[in-house]
């Protein structure tokens, strides 16, 4: 024999020879494996699965445990985070893959232990079982019915069953059961209910279909504020509403109350006039009194204030506090209700960034009072009703008002790390009435920022919230003057608007009957104000579960008006005034102190929490004002009131006041939670108030109340 060379090459045609056995060998030893006999005996494997809106990745391992498979698939080809459910016990492989793959349009094929995914249309073939299937399906519609339960297996009544992406659908009965007609195609069924997860489930073949819905912690474990903190909603046992900002009303809104229209229950928001200064009206509780306010107490961040306190476009959420056993903690404020005004505020570590958002908006007359034109008037004159033609032809309601423009700008910069944060806003709102020569400007600025310390069991917050207000008046003490649209309403059509050498048309012989246009044009008047706020909490930690918090503010507001009437104003014409002015200012100042203590514990099956503490309110009034007339000149308008001569006969009224009143309030809550099935919630407040107010030179007005809730 012949011994060879270990250094010799074997021919490129030799080796070329021996791979092509080799690669048919490979093949033969795989074509054997992907058999239909084969195949067909990895898709008669039994297995078991349950799973309720689980990832299809997930079950899909589950499959390759049991059944000792392998699946290969492109994640172009199938999404394995799509949530399905599917209950399938001892079946074959091959009808739980039918069930989960075919709905969504997947087809699969076994070679050797491995199962290839794959989309029907891209490979341009389906087996013979999912074109049976889909051909049966889109012949005939199918009713599915079932039971919906929750985890403990309890049924649930009323929860909704629908196609999805469209709004056909059911509830179930009050045993849980539901039946619903499904039409061919249909992929997918959607199961919600208040409390707990949606779920999504792929139909296949299933005519039955139970499914068992799981609690939605997020939902039960979300935290509403209350008062002086916050509750778990699982834990609430009266009435509070809760409104996240991204269910606020969108869209033009004059003030945060507004941002709840429609959004609560038994809330009533209504917004009667049409001057751009006043506030949303709300009653939330009934009304009380016969004369009192029914406002409900209002609180921004814990401080007291109004609906235009801060900007709408500022707010995080809204709590409404509606029944007694929510508002008791609060006293004799919370007669009306309570409505918590959370605002927006720096978290965790922020990247510095700056936003913008703003918008442009009008208004216009929806219905317009059916009053008679000029020529309607004219035709019931000569019928015989004893109108005058004073030859004109008025539009008085269009002559007064005019098309609007709204405009809000709002900026907020942010930034800082999980240490010290802050926020800071500007926001610009200008509102121009329906009625000419009236308006509102305001700006709004506010500043907040945090600071942890000791691994943040001692937390410090700083804010400081400034509204600067500017807006023009008709009146005397006041913004836009009613009366004005009054006098438009009852003008005759036929009068005209200013006499042939230019003067106001006015007829001073009739009683309260003056022309609009001149009660607009001449008079001018201008309020101002700034509000500015200063506030400071102090969270402290001592040991766990234990939250001591003192919180403290400092508002100040300080207004400026001023209003004047020439000598061309009715008032000159009919009155004799010669020239009007009048002047004031007003001052409130308003201080709180709150000290909190909360003990929240949870043992067992047991959660509780006691909450006490002391509140502090102090409010101070000054306000005065002067009128004067007869001034030789309408050039100074209010800004030279001496130069009236009416003060130099004593008959100008002069007058200032001033008031103050304080608030001591203790108070105390309990909740308790057993099983998160018993629920006890206990509130108590007693409180003192005390009211001084100067009734005449020497003699002060005391009044103590004390109250419990």
């Amino acid at each position: 024999m012949q011994k060879i060379d270990p250094s010799h090459k074997l021919p490129f045609c030799i080796m070329r020879l021996f791979f092509y056995q080799l690669m048919l060998a490979t093949v033969g030893i795989g074509a054997g494996l992907a058999s239909p006999l084969a195949a067909q005996g990895i898709l008669d494997r039994s297995v078991t699965v349950q799973a309720n809106n689980k990832d299809i990745g997930h079950i899909l391992g589950l499959l390759r445990k049991q059944a000792d498979v392998r699946f290969t698939y492109s994640t172009t080809v199938i999404d394995i985070n799509r949530k399905v459910s599917i209950n399938a016990i001892g079946e074959r492989l091959s009808e739980v893959m039918n069930r989960l793959l075919l709905p969504l349009h997947i087809d699969y094929k076994v070679e050797g232990k491995q199962i290839i995914l794959f989309r029907s249309e891209q490979q341009g073939m389906r087996s013979a079982e999912s074109l049976a299937r889909e051909q049966a399906s889109e012949a005939v519609d199918q009713t599915i019915q079932g039971l919906v339960t929750d985890e403990k297996g309890s049924p649930l009544p009323g929860a909704n069953v629908t196609l999805k992406g469209s709004s056909t659908g059911t509830v179930t009965d009050q045993n849980g059961r539901y039946s619903l007609t499904v039409s061919a195609g249909t992929e997918t069924l959607v199961f919600s209910y208040i409390g707990y997860k949606t779920q999504e489930v792929v139909l296949a073949r299933q005519t039955t279909l139970n499914v068992q819905l799981t609690a939605d912690d997020k939902s039960l474990s979300e935290v509403v504020v209350v008062g002086y903190g916050t509750q778990r909603k699982a834990d609430l046992t009266s009435a509070v509403a809760s409104i996240k900002s991204e269910n606020f009303v969108k869209g033009a809104v004059k003030d945060a109350g507004q941002l709840l229209q429609g959004k609560v229950a038994g809330l009533t928001i209504s917004n009667p006039s049409g001057d751009p200064t006043a506030n949303t009206q709300i009653v939330l509780r009934g009304t009380a009194t016969l004369t009192s306010s029914t406002q409900p107490l209002i609180l921004i961040d814990g401080i007291p204030g109004g609906l235009n306190t801060v900007a709408p476009e500022d707010i995080a959420s809204i709590d409404v506090l509606k029944d007694g056993s929510a508002a008791a903690i609060y006293g004799t404020r919370g007669t009306n209700g309570v409505i918590l005004i959370t605002t927006r505020r720096p978290q965790g570590n922020i990247q510095p960034t700056i936003e913008y958002s703003g918008y442009v908006s009008t208004q216009s007359i929806t219905r317009r009072p059916e009053m008679l034109s000029a020529t309607e008037y004219r035709q019931a004159k000569d019928n015989g009703t004893a109108f005058d033609d004073l030859g004109s032809d008025t539009d008085w309601l269009k002559a007064i008002t005019r098309t609007p423009l709204i405009h809000v700008h709002n900026v907020t910069l942010r930034g800082g790390t999980a240490q010290t944060n802050y926020l800071a806003t500007g926001t610009y709102r200008y509102f121009e009435g329906i009625i000419q020569k009236s308006n509102n400007r305001t700006f709004t600025g506010r500043v907040d920022v945090n600071h942890n310390m000791f691994d943040n069991r001692l937390k410090l917050n700083v804010g400081l919230l400034s509204t600067n207000n500017r807006y023009s008046t008709t009146g005397d003490g006041i913004s836009f003057n009613g009366f004005t649209y009054r006098q438009a309403l009852i003008r005759n059509p036929t009068s005209p608007i200013k006499n042939a050498d230019g003067t106001w048309f006015e007829q001073p012989g009739i009683f309260q009957y003056e022309n609009p246009l001149a009660r607009l044009y001449e008079s001018d008047g201008e309020n101002k104000s700034l509000n500015t706020r200063y506030s400071g909490s102090l969270t402290w930690l001592p040991i766990d579960n234990l939250q001591l918090k003192a919180l403290v503010s400092y508002n100040q507001l300080n207004q400026t008006r001023g209003y004047a009437e020439t000598k061309q104003h009715i008032s000159t014409i009919r009155d004799g005034r010669n020239g009007f002015a009048s002047r004031g200012a007003q001052a409130v100042t308003d201080r709180l102190v709150e000290l909190t203590a909360n003990y929240d514990r949870t043992f067992g099956e047991h959660r509780l929490s006691i909450l006490g503490g002391y509140s502090f309110q102090d409010n101070v009034f000054e306000d005065y004002w002067m009128q004067n007339w007869n001034f030789p000149t309408d050039k100074f308008t209010y800004n030279n009131i001496g130069l009236g001569n009416a003060i130099k006969t004593g008959l100008t009224p002069i007058n200032s006041t001033k008031s103050a009143w304080n608030l001591v309030g203790f108070f105390g809550r309990l909740t308790y939670n057993y099983q998160d099935k018993y629920l006890l919630l206990a509130s108590l407040r007693r409180e003192a108030s005390s009211l001084w107010v100067p009734m005449s030179p020497g003699v002060l007005f005391l009044l103590f109340r004390w109250a419990g809730a």
